[in-house]
């Protein structure tokens, strides 16, 4: 078992070390963003849900762009160079004095947050041969959950100690943290940059079946905000069990999506496999939607605990087939030669979904009760349905491109 979580020698294994560091920081300062704003920096929750809001809707414009120009001037390069500026980006919080300066910094730590992404997916593509490129996100998954759950810890201390210095100091390893990955990043092999091609840079923009999986692709990715934003609300209102449920909870996911996303993401490495294991997941994912809301009715806390247990079991499963599936068909669907602009496109959707789901999801489930987990229950499922319609669509008429890395 403990062989199967360890990537293969050579740039993946190098990148999943690369990502333990970047992922760490990232841990930490996702229980401490909306701490250190208010608390350190003064700004009122709507201040700082507003900044938040700035900052996605900035990553969201600029993610094909920046894809595109990982093609042209190669990942590596602009891997290096994002997280380098993420360092001084993120320390620049230190000094922030109002509201303004603060949606400032935030806006364009977001335009290198997006281009270190773009260029994360293209070097995968680029480095890794086509049917092993699943397999190696799902590597990388399992490692960022160990080192964000880590960061997470580390935060629980911080938060212990409760003062401004020690959010400062969360700030300042947050920053160094960005640094160090990008110098190691220099360890990784250079992808030769994309020529540019007559006709239109952005083609990707004209790709109707790959616009649509990513419009369908990110209201799937919905799912993610159910654990985090959406079921500690219903434990606490809407069921009698005890709050540390939560925890048990979020600890169940990481600890299964460790041990069995490498395991569970075999046979997703073409879009039809894909496509099915989306629609698998999504089925999934509806019937954890009916298990939380039977825990609502359940006549005592004991059921209501096993109930919330065995949805978050349905609901690790279904994210896991369904994020293996999301992989194959990003990187199944896009030609060889615009790797890094199709990737950004399908970021973009996981980012619609981050913006939609908080609002649209605890609307249904907080105030519609079993109703609302049931409408969630069925569009999952109906969404999930229509992958491998998708993919047929996606690839009539399409030719097969050969493998730059196999040959």
């Amino acid at each position: 078992m403990l062989s199967e979580l360890l990537p293969p020698r050579g740039p993946v294994r190098t990148l999943a070390g690369i990502t333990l560091v970047h992922t760490l920081g990232q841990g930490l300062w996702m229980a401490l963003n909306a701490i250190y704003a208010t608390t350190v920096l003064h700004l009122s929750p709507r201040e700082f849900g507003i900044g938040v809001g700035v900052a996605a809707g900035v990553a969201l414009a600029v993610s094909t762009p920046t894809g595109h120009l990982a093609d042209r001037v190669g990942p590596r390069a602009v891997q290096i160079w994002s997280f380098i500026a993420l360092g001084p980006l993120t320390a620049a919080l230190l000094a922030v004095d109002g509201f303004g300066s603060y949606v400032l910094v935030v806006s364009v730590q977001a335009i290198a947050y997006s281009a270190s992404r773009s260029a994360r997916m293209a070097m995968i593509a680029g480095m890794v041969p086509a049917d092993q490129r699943v397999s190696a996100r799902a590597y990388l998954r399992a490692t960022s959950n160990v080192s964000v759950s880590v960061g997470a810890a580390l935060a629980g201390m911080l938060l212990a100690v409760d003062s401004v210095g020690a959010y400062k100091l969360a700030v300042a390893f947050n920053a160094s943290t960005y640094l160090l990955t990008g110098l190691l990043s220099l360890l990784l092999p250079a992808v030769k940059p994309q020529p540019a091609r007559p006709g239109p840079a952005l083609i990707v923009l004209r790709d109707r079946p790959y616009l649509t999986f990513v419009v369908l692709d990110g209201l799937l990715s919905m799912h993610n905000l159910l654990l985090d934003v959406v079921l500690p609300l219903w434990v606490l209102h809407h069921t009698d069990a005890p709050r540390w449920m939560i925890a048990a909870i979020l600890l169940t996911n990481t600890i299964a999506v460790v041990l069995l996303q490498v395991r569970m993401s075999r046979g997703t490495e073409e879009p039809p496999g894909a496509a099915r294991a989306s629609r698998t997941g999504s089925l999934c994912l509806g019937v954890a939607c009916v298990v939380f809301a039977l825990s609502g009715g359940a006549s005592s806390s004991v059921l209501a605990c096993a109930l919330l247990l065995l949805g978050a079991l349905a609901h690790v499963l279904g994210e896991i087939r369904q994020s293996a599936g999301s992989w194959g068909m990003s990187f199944g669907l896009a030609p060889e030669d615009a790797q890094g602009q199709y990737q950004g496109t399908y970021a973009m959707g996981t980012d619609m979904g981050k913006m939609i789901a908080p609002a649209l999801l605890t609307w249904l489930a907080i105030e519609h009760g079993t109703v609302g987990w049931m409408v969630m229950a069925v569009g999952f499922a109906l969404v999930g349905a229509s992958m491998p319609l998708l993919v047929g669509w996606a690839q009539r008429g399409r030719r097969p491109e050969p493998d730059p890395v196999a040959v």
